[in-house]
């Protein structure tokens, strides 16, 4: 199967993102493109840019990089919250250059080593008074940092400024032209965009690069799907270091002259927004969103007072959707959800599921220029053959949206390299997933240990090293426990030394401490005698995974006052529970159990020992 070749002229596309926003302009001009919110409580009073504007705005931060000393092609790294700023900061950006945003919560040492790794020349940060935390982070890395020339803050003023500081955002931006770029040489559709990192937590920093090939032709192929049809009004509540907020919600409806509603600062945590979720779809006729199945979890019914029948679907991907979420929110709003597929190294999405044509436990067909396949590995981890229809194996994507290869210092400068996860122009995905003999693609597993925690993923190493670091900890391994509201949480088994009485509260402790951020430190902590390891010695994880979800079983059991034998393997490459009730119970006790177990996104099974 020979990889599909896809160019932006092939659809009359433009060949860059500045490009898009200039060819939308003149298409859109006052319509608006975005509405910002400044936060949950203001939503009645956003901030409104039309296309015209945006594209302003645009021009001025890319003309400001270029003013403060960004070389031509080179980097802006980002270090901020979901602002009003964030967007011109982003987009201009790649305009000149590459942006590099990154997730502000991640520890220091992390932020300082992604943005070594890209050759950041110029770093945009909060200021003081909108994130002091930040801001204090920024500095470090400025220190840390020598090749970065400016800093740039955004949010307000800046009494003891560092050497290096060039100005505030927007008034940097203000003295410069709206009208057109500052440079001779435009970047093209091969030239990177944007290095995003993969993960929320990564313990060494692992970058992909995208070309505006890609961004453009995936903000077209969404397009091309029911959900983004028509008149388009998107709401966003997602970081903007994350593909999805980058991709989905703003180049997405900015190709097709769609609005899009940005939330704010906290986005989808922002607990007033999401108290008034409902009422502001109503008010801005929202069409469409994309979210984790913790945003849908956690999402109030629907006021009687309300119209929401603007509403095409609710779109959710980047972690296990569990029945229950699905059933309970499509049964209480009549809106479908539609599960997706990708990730960062595909630069976003790779599938959908068509709009009407739910598979439940399906993940949808390739999008347009894309091929998904299931493949066997051989024992050094590269593809033997492919898998035939409806067979467990490795997912493998190739199509336009595939990046080149994680970013790696070479002797002239970062490049990308293929090694380990390109093959003949297929991404190894590391995902376990089948292909029905009629596309559709079914996930079984992950292959990788990641934790994806609300959708935030979580590299278990990390964990693994902040306990280890620990005097008392001899072994440890983490992986993920399902959770009701989450989908998964770290939870964290330990060996202890002969003699040492480090109880789970000292460990908790220690790794609020240590570990790189607060979604990382594990949830569970369970002291054991040993970690389980293959036949060559490597950690074994699976029987932990299986231990995992045995005591959330057991914990449901409990709070039903109920006792069972529950045995969890694996079932066709997926984790799978059979309970067998003990005593007896009745149909209604045993629906209660089913129920509560639903909201899990492991499969299962409940039995009563006297039914059999």
């Amino acid at each position: 199967m020979t990889p599909n070749i896809w160019t932006p002229a092939e659809q009359n596309l433009p060949e860059t993102t500045y490009d898009l926003l200039v060819r939308s302009a003149v298409r859109f001009g006052d319509k608006p493109a975005l509405h910002l919110l400044a936060d949950g409580s203001k939503w009645r009073t956003p901030t409104t840019w039309t296309y015209n504007d945006l594209l302003g705005r645009v021009t001025q931060a890319a003309n400001t990089y270029l003013d403060v000393g960004l070389p031509s092609g080179g980097v802006v790294g980002l270090l901020l919250p979901n602002t009003a700023a964030s967007y011109p900061a982003l987009l201009g950006a790649q305009a000149v250059g590459i942006v590099n945003s990154v997730n502000p919560m991640l520890a220091t040492e992390h932020v300082i080593d992604i943005f070594r790794l890209t050759g950041a020349n110029v770093l945009v940060a909060p200021a003081p008074s909108l994130d002091a935390d930040g801001w204090d982070k920024a500095c470090e890395v400025l220190a840390a940092l020598p090749e970065i020339t400016a800093l740039i803050t955004v949010g307000g003023p800046v009494h003891s400024p560092p050497d290096r500081w060039a100005g505030d955002f927007d008034q940097l931006c203000a003295a410069r032209s709206a009208a057109r770029l500052s440079i001779a040489t435009r970047r093209s559709s091969s030239d990177f965009a944007a290095y995003f990192h993969t993960g929320g937590t990564t313990g060494t920093p692992k970058v992909a690069p995208h070309t505006h090939a890609a961004e453009i032709y995936l903000a077209w192929a969404l397009g091309t799907h029911g959900a983004f049809g028509g008149e388009l009004c998107v709401l966003s509540g997602l970081p903007l270091f994350h593909v999805n907020a980058v991709i989905v919600t703003t180049l997405t409806p900015l190709l097709a002259g769609g609005t899009t509603v940005a939330l704010g600062p906290l986005g989808f945590r922002d607990r007033e927004a999401v108290a008034a979720f409902w009422r502001i779809v109503e008010h801005f006729r929202i069409t469409t969103f994309s979210a984790v199945p913790t945003v849908y979890a956690s999402l109030p019914p629907v006021p009687d007072d309300v119209d929401i029948s603007s509403m095409r679907a609710g779109i959710v991907g980047a972690a296990a959707l569990p029945t229950a979420v699905r059933t309970q929110f499509e049964a209480a709003t009549g809106i479908p959800m539609i599960e997706g597929y990708g990730l960062t190294e595909a630069t976003c999405a790779s599938t959908f599921v068509p709009l009407g044509d739910a598979r439940y436990g399906s993940v949808g067909l390739p999008l347009p220029y894309q091929q998904v396949k299931a493949v066997r590995l051989d024992d050094e981890g590269r593809p033997a053959d492919d898998c035939p229809a409806g067979e467990v194996g490795v997912l493998a994507i190739s199509g336009p949206a595939v990046f080149p290869g994680y970013l790696r210092q070479g002797p002239n400068g970062p490049a990308p390299d293929p090694t380990g996860v390109i093959e003949d122009g297929w991404l190894l995905t590391g995902d376990l997933g089948r292909v029905g003999a009629d596309g559709f693609v079914y996930l079984s597993g992950r292959a990788k240990d990641l934790i994806i925690r609300g959708g935030h993923n979580i590299d278990p190493r990390l964990i693994e090293e902040a306990l280890l670091s620990h005097p008392d900890v001899v072994a440890v391994a983490a992986v993920p426990r399902p959770d009701a509201h989450s989908g998964e949480v770290p939870a964290a088994y330990v060996v202890l030394r002969a003699g040492a009485t480090a109880s789970a509260d000292t460990l908790r402790r220690w790794a609020t401490a240590h570990c790189p951020e607060p979604a990382s430190v594990p949830k569970f902590f369970h002291i054991v005698d040993a970690i389980p390891v293959t036949a060559v010695g490597k950690v074994h994880k699976v029987p932990l995974a299986h231990d995992s979800i045995r005591r959330v079983v057991l914990q449901e059991l409990e709070e039903s006052k109920l006792s069972a034998t529950v045995v969890v393997a694996d079932v066709d490459g997926r984790a799978h529970a059979t309970v067998q009730l003990v005593d007896g119970a009745n149909h209604g006790i045993l629906g209660t159990i089913r129920n509560r177990l639903s909201r899990y996104g492991f499969s299962y099974e409940v039995a009563n020992s006297t039914s059999a």
